[in-house]
This record gives C-alpha cells, structure tokens and sequence, in this order.
C-alpha cells in the first residue's frame, strides 16, 4: 500500500512593501498615514501584545509625560479631551491605542513579533526579516524602536545577586507591594523623580542612590474644565492655537542648550529657587542642588519630588555604592539593608540595541558600521543598508521640545521617499558613506559649542565611547524639520546610480 506523504508543502514567507518595526508614536504615526494615502501594502511588527512603545512599556507609579498633552500628541489626530496640561501613562497609551484602531491600523500588526535579524538581500533587492513569529520579507523597513525603548541596567558589582524583589521602572513588578518596605531607588532622573514621591507615601523607608542631582524646575500643571475641553471640541482651532503657543514656548528654550549666558542665568535661576522654596538651607539641600550647568542633563519637572525628602521615612545617599549584596547595598558610608530595590537607571539610547540586529548584505551589523557612534543622513537613512529607514534614531532626540514633531517630520521625509520610488518605479535606494559623512560633520560642528558637550556631566545624550553627540538634535526643532523634514534625492544612489547622472531622476515631483 502506497504512503502518503505526511510533510506539509512549504509556505511562501510572507512579503510586504513595507514594513514598521514596533508600534509607539512612530511606528504608528508612519502607519497611520500610510493608511491614510491609501498604501495597505505594509506590515508593522510588535515585539509586545500591545501598541503604545514607551507608554505601554512604563506602568510604574506616578508616570506621566513631561511636555504638554496637547504638543505631545498627533497633530493631524488632535485630542480634545486631554484631562490635563501634562496626561498621565494610562492616558497616552489609552490615545495610541484609539488610535490604531480608529485608523484602522491594527490589522496590519503581528503582535509578539520581535525582531531578531533583519538583513539585506541584494540579489533579490529586499530584507529578509527573522521575527519571533516567523519570517517576513519587505522592499523597504522602517524601523521605529525608539530610544527608550531597551532598559539599561547599571554596572554596579553584584547586582545579580540581590535576592529580593528587584526590577526596573519600565518592568514594573505589580504584584509588589511597598507598604512598610525598605526600599531602594537607583537613580534620580526623568523616571526616578515620579516613582520617589508615590513610593515615599506608604514605604516603611525609602533610600534614593543619587549619583548626580539633576536640576528640577515647577510642574505647571491642571486639569482641563469641561468648558475648555467642549471648547477645544467645538473649536479646533483654539486647541490649534494651544499647540502652536506650547510649540513656540519650547522652540524659545535651545538658546539654553547653547550655553547662552543670559538664557543659563534665566533657567538656573528658576531651578534653584524652586529648590530653595521647597527644601531649606543645609546639608539636604546642598546634596540636591547640581554640580554641572543647567540643560547639560534633561531639565525635569516636579512639585512633589523635593518635598518627598522633608519626610521622615525618606534618605538620600550621595556617597556612591561599592556594591550590591544578597539584601543590601554597600555604600561608601555603610551598609543600607533592602526589602526590594527599584532601577531608574534609564535606557539604552546611544548604542540602540536594534542595530546590532541589522545587517547589510555582508552580514556586517549597523552597529558595527558606526565606528564613531550612531550616524545617519538626515537622521533617517544610513550608508551600507538600501531600502531602509530609521526614525528615532542618530541626532533625532530632544533637548527641548516634543519628540512628536521630530517624529512627523521623519514620517514627511519617508513618505516623500516612497512617493519618489513609486514615481520613478526604482527598486533601491541609498544614501553614499560621503554624502552621511558630510551631513554627520555638520552636525558634530553644532553640537560643539552646546552644554551637552562642555556643561560638566555625564548623560546619556553622548556616546561616551567616542565623545560625540549623537542622542540628540543639537539646533532648533524648526531647523530639524527644514533640513530633515522633506526627502530630496540629490544625494541618493538610486538603483545604483547618482540622480544627476544621464538617467537623471532629479525632475521628478516629489
């Protein structure tokens, strides 16, 4: 009797035109318009179970976002229901996933789909993506992790064997309960400066490890009425005019970042008088107040997290840790037993961990290809590797501003790309190694004389394995946008080829 075969035939793996890695702002935001022009050839692919990146990922007490609700949020999908001037995570997150689905988005993610490899195929003109589920090709990617979207735990010797309850501020363990605890804080940044106040309310002690104190300027910050909401409803334009004043409010501190004395005098002034106001003269305050000049870290807002030291129940410790035991931490004052111990110790913005998942036709990973830290052409395209783009990546981080308007004119400049190929009907596109080197060096001639640089502090803003800038934007927003907001092929290879070559493309409208 003949056997039947019992091995299923091969499936085709599935292809897209395009294809988004991850589903926050970005990510959703390139979809979005994608769907909106009519292109449903494109997939976006979810590490996690849910949309929302950075709000989805940070559930920890007291988190919020620090630039205005109606500036950090789409503006072509205007909320006019913002509770307050500066929403809360559960808010954000609830805004992104409305969002995606209104707009129709979500049946094009593959939730649970991490990105493991994404390499480029030359001969058949295309990325060949390995995913946690499953294979995908695409004749573009973008991709859209984000910076703070990887944990960055601290390099403190014995951390790994800390025995109670530990976890990090964007993996926060709901399940633990602080009241009466001893608890730990590593760290006094943007995440470090929510949890403190929440966590002082019921923990039985509270310890926050500072290795430097950052300056912290008033939260001004109320709830909408209903009026102002029904107002923003019935008249967009006012919600509008909100937007633009917030934008121009913003868009008038970069003079700080330059080191600009009168700006720098202004901005200190009002950090270090919020401090005095809350904290009196002494050794407390002294330990709070910076050592370094203002802006050269990320200025933070809040009105409850110097007052949470004024309690009882609440340490700060200067001195710096030597070591991490079973249920304690060593300082170099002492020994501070812990019942649980949180991680605001940030994320891994320079050394993006998705780039060491990228790889060009040669298998040579993009983070191998910066030798001198991340680099891109116009923050989006990067030499060695067609086809793809890159938001939130290379100098398209803040100093001061809305990531969001970044993030717009990055989703301007592909869409102009893509408009371009179909046009011209090109299979691929990229930018020459000189063409980035140029637009890098420009960028580094800025960013020179900035605080980033030479303000006296250690941030995660510098790649400090070369001495560069390379988190963030070192110029006004509105330049970001003239000069990276809107593809212009000049510089590009297409299908090899230069744009001013005899098969000249450059006529071409985009």
């Amino acid at each position: 009797m003949q056997q039947t075969s019992t091995i299923a035939p091969q499936a085709t793996t599935p292809h897209a035109k395009i294809a988004i890695i991850g589903s926050g702002f970005a990510g959703l935001g390139l979809a979005i318009q994608l769907r909106r022009r009519g292109e449903n050839d494109f997939i976006v692919l979810e590490r996690a179970d849910d949309v929302g990146g950075t709000w989805r990922d940070n559930t920890y007490p007291g988190a919020a976002c620090d630039i205005q609700s109606h500036l950090y949020s789409f503006s072509f999908r205007p909320n006019p229901d913002w509770s307050r001037v500066y929403a809360t995570q559960p808010e954000i997150h609830a805004y992104l996933r409305e969002a995606s689905i209104d707009e129709g988005v979500q049946p094009h993610i593959t939730f649970d789909a991490e990105l493991l490899s994404c390499t480029w195929q030359a001969g058949a003109a295309h990325w060949a993506l390995e995913t946690s589920a499953g294979s995908f090709t695409a004749d573009f990617v973008v991709t859209a992790a984000g910076h703070l979207s990887d944990p960055k735990l601290p390099n403190i010797p014995g951390l790994e064997k800390f025995e109670r309850p530990m976890f990090h501020s964007a993996k926060w363990d709901h399940s633990f309960e602080p009241e009466g605890k001893r608890i730990g804080v590593i760290g006094s940044g943007a995440s470090g400066i929510q949890i403190v106040p929440e966590l002082a309310k019921t923990a039985g002690k509270l310890t926050v490890f500072q290795r430097s104190a950052p300056y912290i300027i008033p939260r001004v910050d109320h709830e909408y009425t209903p009026a102002q909401k029904s107002m923003f409803r019935r008249m967009p334009e006012t919600a509008q005019a909100l937007r633009d004043e917030l934008f121009w409010g913003n868009e008038a501190r970069f003079p700080q970042r330059r080191g600009i004395a009168d700006f720098i005098a202004k901005i200190e002034t009002t950090a270090l008088d919020h401090l005095a106001a809350q904290v009196p003269e002494g050794e407390r305050r002294d330990k709070l107040t910076p050592d370094y000049m203002i802006g050269c870290k990320r200025i933070l807002i809040s009105n409850d997290y110097y007052p949470a030291f004024l309690r009882d129940n609440v340490a700060l410790e200067t001195s710096g840790i030597v070591e991490v035991r079973e249920h304690s931490i060593i300082t170099n004052d002492g020994e501070i037993e812990l019942d649980a111990l949180v991680l605001g110790t940030g994320f891994e913005a320079a050394d993006l961990p998705i780039t060491h998942r990228i790889f060009d036709e040669d298998g040579r990973s993009m983070a191998e290809s910066w030798t001198s830290g991340g680099a891109a052409y116009a923050c989006s395209t990067v030499a060695g590797y067609p086809n793809l783009f890159i938001m939130n990546g290379p100098n398209s981080g803040l100093g001061a501003g809305s990531i969001i308007y970044v993030v717009e004119s990055q989703i301007q400049y592909i869409l102009g790309a893509l408009k371009f190929m179909d046009s011209t009907g090109a299979s691929t596109i990229e930018i020459p190694q000189q063409a980035q080197d140029n637009f890098v060096a420009a960028i580094d001639e800025r960013a020179a004389d900035t605080v980033w640089l030479n303000g006296g502090c250690y941030s995660w803003y510098v790649d400090h394995r070369y001495g560069r800038l390379t988190t963030v934007w070192p110029d006004f927003m509105t330049r970001f946008r003239r000069e990276s907001g809107r593809f212009k092929p000049d510089e590009y290879l297409v299908d090899g080829k230069s744009v001013d070559s005899p098969r000249s493309l450059k006529s071409v409208s985009v």
